[in-house]
């Protein structure tokens, strides 16, 4: 039972983690342009605008994706209750292995969603601002 708890909770410190810089992107985003924190992109620098915009952007999606793979990881999990070690040590690290997909899929959609946005230096693109 020892291991299983263990891989339980790895098995949500991405969707957890999904989920809380999600909501940290979307209420409180870093305020400056910065090389440390945040989703930080050639294009989403490229302007205060879009900075604010990929954050907002990539913090809603990382909410919702972080929700569901917290519901389809406990679901898992369950499924593996009461099976041995070697299972639940494979079933868990698949699980996470397969939780990196949605974690970093947030970058191509959200550059593809600036793109249509902002230009090259940043700027609004014809009425399409956030």
């Amino acid at each position: 039972m020892g291991i299983w708890i263990m891989m339980l909770f790895c098995d949500l410190l991405i969707p957890g983690l999904m989920i809380l810089f999600g909501w940290m992107f979307r209420v409180s985003p870093p305020g400056e342009i910065n090389d440390l924190y945040g989703y930080r992109t050639k294009r989403s620098k490229s302007s205060p605008e879009a900075w604010d915009y990929a954050h907002q952007y990539a913090g809603k999606i990382w909410q919702r994706w972080g929700l569901c793979t917290l519901v389809l990881s406990i679901g898992v999990m369950l499924l593996l209750l009461g099976k041995g070690d070697t299972p639940v040590s494979l079933g868990g690290l698949g699980l996470m292995v397969i939780q990196l997909i949605p974690m970093i899929a947030v970058i191509p959609i959200t550059e593809k969603e600036l793109k249509k946005r902002f230009d090259s230096e940043g700027r609004p693109v014809s009425g399409k601002s956030s």
